[in-house]
């Protein structure tokens, strides 16, 4: 009977993924949750805006105050659609990832980039072509508050997607297994669109 040689290395090895294995299973992945517990608090802020400016719309007499130019609802309208249909392709992104389709994954995140800037680009085009200030009144300063915060908040998403893009360039570092950065990213875009139809809905439908 031939008596078998541990080989050291090997053992290290097994107990490391061992040891790795029981650290996973005590401390379980909890960052989509804090993702979401983050968004929450911004979903505060927002609602929060948006009830103040209802608060503002009942208290005075007329809404928007007289002499404010009316919002054209073209341009708006048009970003509208290419935000929500954003939504739609940054899903095809993560469900490419999750059939380890990193050259699908990166095309439907460079969609989603180029419509994300071109969402920013008509908003800037829109307030450059505005007929009143911040100042102007309260209904003013109100939409420039809450369509620029929400402005903010696209270009941070656009940023993440981008860094994302970037962080895909490594082989391996996105994977089926491996796609929190690409869930994240999406959560946080559906989170951005989602604040934007109540936006325009308040802002330019009511």
């Amino acid at each position: 009977m031939q008596s078998q040689t541990l080989d050291p290395a090997k053992t290290a090895l097994n107990y490391h993924h061992t040891e790795a294995a029981a650290h996973h299973e005590e401390h379980p992945d909890h960052r989509i949750t804090g993702l979401i517990m983050f968004l929450v608090a911004e979903g505060m802020i927002f609602f929060g805006m948006f009830g103040a400016y209802l608060a503002f719309r009942s208290v005075l007499p007329s809404w928007p105050p007289e002499g404010t130019p009316d919002l054209e609802l073209l341009l708006p309208g048009v970003n509208t659609i290419i935000l929500i249909s954003s939504s739609f392709v940054i899903h095809n992104a993560d469900t490419a990832i999750k059939k380890n389709d990193v050259s699908g994954m990166r095309t439907w995140l460079a969609i989603t980039a180029a419509m994300g800037a071109i969402f920013l680009a008509g908003q800037l085009y829109e307030y450059s072509n505005l007929e009143f200030g911040l100042t102007t009144n309260l209904f003013a300063s109100a939409f420039y508050v809450l369509t620029g915060f929400h402005g903010l908040h696209v270009f941070i998403g656009l940023v993440a997607i981008l860094a994302v893009l970037w962080r895909s360039r490594v082989a391996g570092h996105y994977s089926s297994e491996k796609h929190f950065g690409v869930e994240a990213a999406e959560i946080y875009w559906h989170f951005v669109d989602v604040v934007w139809i109540v936006l325009f809905g308040l802002l330019y439908i009511l």
